[in-house]
């Protein structure tokens, strides 16, 4: 059965099957949502108007047992940014659309009746809309126990929360995972975009069927490869004892972990929320120190904290969150700062955008740096009743130095930074500035260059040679964000001369292709190239691509280093 477009309009409440465009045929995941929003969506509209669209889009290796090919990608004009947003998220949901035959899920329309809310079901025949008011209001973690009863407990979920509801620039939209938590598609507000449309969830209906590989032979000898090349990778092995929060040691012994709103570059409580003490907390209480995100993930990164009674409290605890409400906050406590991710999932908020504002609050002087209990009540009290206050931290961290008159706000194209200091890392400061989708780490992670000695070694404080790094792994990303794999094969991909080979042979398998290295960087440049045009369409200029000047005005200790790197450097990101 050949791939479909799932096509819904919110405005009429009409749904369609189309076939797939030539044009589209070869494209999956961000290279397919990008493609959609920049070919259907008026670049200057109102990102939760009617003009704007919601594409979700499971990756070229999807539903296939392909390792670590369970990411689906979600695409609109970004409420938060302003820009194209691409925003990816494990879970079951990318895979069992792909089993569906779903080419791409694309959301139009709004309705005009804002009073009421709606579903879809997703099966092999369509999508059903129907009204929702069970489960309006209700938290992520309610919303699947509600729909595991209702449908059954194989249903895929995509769900917002409240804070996607109140259409905060900070909601994400959450897809449920094997163990019935949640996973995010986690940046750049999509959350709202989904609110906007009057959609709580949609249900994904479980189907037997298998996706069509072309060469099944060749595709299991290239997926034997290509599973041994991530499992034998030695970064592959620390992200499977201590999860992605390995970083918190290693990054402040560099440097470059960014402290109290971004005004140090190490955290002297660093020890107390390190992976090693996540890891050592985990296992003390009968919790799971190695866990996967979506099934067929051979690293594991993820893992399952317990809270002091050895009750589950959350799952996928990510260094960028921890880094964020730890360092950024200066919360020394881990058990506060698990908390307010698991009250963050179900609200369904980005769990950097949200942190990253509270740093800025904190400055503010709207509660003390390191009040990890007043984080979580004002999460709970403010922003999950979308009080005054609640909107403005709801809506990021842009929105609260505006709110407050602070000039210190680490934001680029209004999205927070993340969790390494530009100034100590030069690499991933040219990522920062010049990603088409705002601050975000994971567009061009120099970080495995820089600090992690992966693909070479580039000194994270020189100004040689972190434009092209960043480039290259920019261009590197937007291919791997098509596959449906998961960002961290980039690693062994860096390493390991077996490992982009075998990704590409079973590409190859799949759809009977001869696809080749160059391919696959073309394909990355054109994604980015069409990002771009999207957003200089929408009034963006090389302007944008800039660092807040407080960068470049106050030196970070140890090094005492500041953003350097010149504008006309940074401009030539887009020589290519």
């Amino acid at each position: 059965m050949a791939d479909k477009i799932f096509r819904v309009n919110m405005s009429d409440l009409s749904t369609r099957v189309e076939d797939v465009p030539e044009a589209w045929m070869g494209l999956g995941g961000r290279g397919l949502t990008s493609t959609i929003v920049a070919a259907e969506v008026e670049p200057t509209c109102h990102p939760l108007g009617k003009r704007n669209k919601l594409v979700f889009a499971p990756g070229l290796l999807s539903g296939t047992p392909a390792a670590n090919s369970g990411r689906l990608s979600c695409g609109a004009k970004s409420p938060l940014t302003g820009t194209i947003k691409e925003a990816n998220s494990g879970g079951s949901s990318a895979q069992m659309l792909a089993r569906l035959g779903v080419k791409a899920l694309i959301i139009e329309g709004k309705p005009a009746d804002a009073s009421k809310w709606y579903s879809l079901q997703v099966g092999e025949n369509g999508v059903t809309i129907k009204e929702e008011s069970e489960v309006v209001g209700l938290g992520n973690f309610a919303v699947i126990e509600k729909l595991n009863q209702r449908i059954n407990d194989k249903v895929g979920v995509i769900s917002i929360g409240p804070a996607g509801e109140m259409q905060m620039l900070a909601a994400n939209i959450s897809v449920k995972d094997p163990d019935n938590h949640v996973r995010s598609c986690g940046r750049g507000g999509l959350g709202a975009v989904m609110g906007s449309k009057r959609i709580k969830f949609i249900a994904v209906e479980p189907t037997d069927k298998k996706v069509e590989i072309t060469e099944p032979e060749a595709f299991k000898a290239a997926n034997r490869a290509f599973a041994k090349a991530l499992v034998d990778n030695p970064i592959s092995k620390a992200l499977a004892q201590y999860g992605t929060n390995v970083l918190v040691n290693i990054i402040n012994e560099s440097g470059g972990l960014p402290t109290r709103n971004f005004t140090a570059g190490q955290f002297e409580g660093h020890e107390a929320i390190s992976g090693e003490t996540m890891h050592d907390t985990i296992v003390a209480r009968g919790g799971k120190p190695k866990h996967n995100c979506h099934p067929g993930c051979v690293i594991q990164c993820s893992q399952i904290y317990a809270d002091v009674k050895g009750a589950y409290k959350t799952s996928g605890f990510e260094y960028e969150t921890i880094w964020a409400l730890g360092a950024d906050c200066a919360i020394d406590n881990l058990d506060h700062v698990a908390e307010a991710d698991s009250i963050m999932d179900d609200l369904g908020l980005d769990s950097i955008e949200i942190p990253v504002a509270f740093g800025v609050a904190m400055e503010a002087g709207v509660l003390p740096f390191g009040d990890g209990v007043g984080v979580c009540r004002i999460l709970r009290e403010e922003v999950a009743k979308g009080t005054p206050l609640g909107r403005i931290i709801g809506n990021g961290a842009g929105s609260v130095g505006r709110a407050y008159g602070v000039t210190r706000v680490p934001v680029v194209k209004n999205q927070a930074i993340p969790a390494y200091d530009p100034r100590a890392i030069k690499g991933i400061g040219i990522t920062y500035a010049t990603s088409t989708q705002g601050a975000d780490h994971t567009m061009g992670y120099t970080i495995a260059t820089n600090i992690l000695g992966v693909g070479g070694k580039v000194d994270p404080l020189s100004k040689e040679g972190q434009v092209e790094l960043s480039r290259n792994l920019q261009i590197a990303t937007a291919a791997i964000d098509s596959t449906g794999m998961c960002l961290f094969i980039a690693f062994a991909a860096l390493d390991d001369a077996t490992c982009l080979p075998s990704l590409i042979d079973m590409i190859n398998a799949r759809f009977g292709a001869k696809l080749t290295a160059n391919d696959v960087t073309n394909l990355g440049m054109t994604i980015l190239k069409t990002e771009h045009a999207f957003n200089l369409a929408a009034g963006f200029t090389n302007k944008d691509d800039r660092l807040p000047e407080f960068f470049r005005d106050e030196p970070i200790a140890p090094h005492n280093v500041v953003w350097d790197i010149t504008d006309e450097a940074i401009d030539s990101f887009w020589n290519f």
